[in-house]
């Protein structure tokens, strides 16, 4: 199930890498195209087509570099009460005993991923619930702040695989 989960995720990240590429061609393109001249010293039409065209083949190698290492990661057993890492599926519980499953990943936080019997989202290590989740075992009780003002919510681990 976890690879079904990787497949998906790696799936999501070749379209962007796609799109991203193509906006860093045509941004590329519009940086070098001979409408971009300036016309005098005070047109920047030019460089801040450069400006986005770098910053998007930065996006893009971070894109490739996230598929390494995501088609690198080792997909651990954390059944038996091993504590919760990087490849970890952990489903939640809260307090109206609604649970929602979720996937420790280097990158791609946010994802949604649907595969055969499950649906899950994506959180990385450096996001406030992939820090809270970080070390905890099946059972221990978590606390996490959501976007509305207000406490923070406890979440309860149900299950880690």
């Amino acid at each position: 199930m976890k690879r079904a989960l990787v497949a998906a995720l790696l799936a999501k990240l070749d379209g962007e890498l796609s799109t991203m590429r193509r906006a860093a061609n045509d941004a590329r393109a519009a940086a070098t195209h001979e409408e971009a001249k300036p016309e005098n010293d005070k047109d920047t039409r030019a460089l801040e087509a450069s400006y986005l065209a770098g910053a998007q083949a930065a996006r893009v190698r971070e894109i490739e570099g996230a598929i390494k290492a995501i088609g690198a990661m080792p997909l651990l057993d954390l059944t038996d009460g091993k504590a919760i890492q990087s490849s970890a599926v952990v489903t939640l519980e809260d307090e109206d005993e609604e649970r929602s499953t979720f996937f420790v990943a280097p990158f791609g936080g946010g994802a949604a991923l649907e595969v055969p019997a499950l649906a899950a989202q994506v959180v990385t290590p450096q996001s406030p619930r992939g820090q809270a989740l970080l070390g905890r075992r099946e059972g221990d009780v978590i606390e996490v702040r959501g976007t509305r003002p207000g406490p923070p919510r406890e979440l309860t681990i149900v299950e880690v695989w």
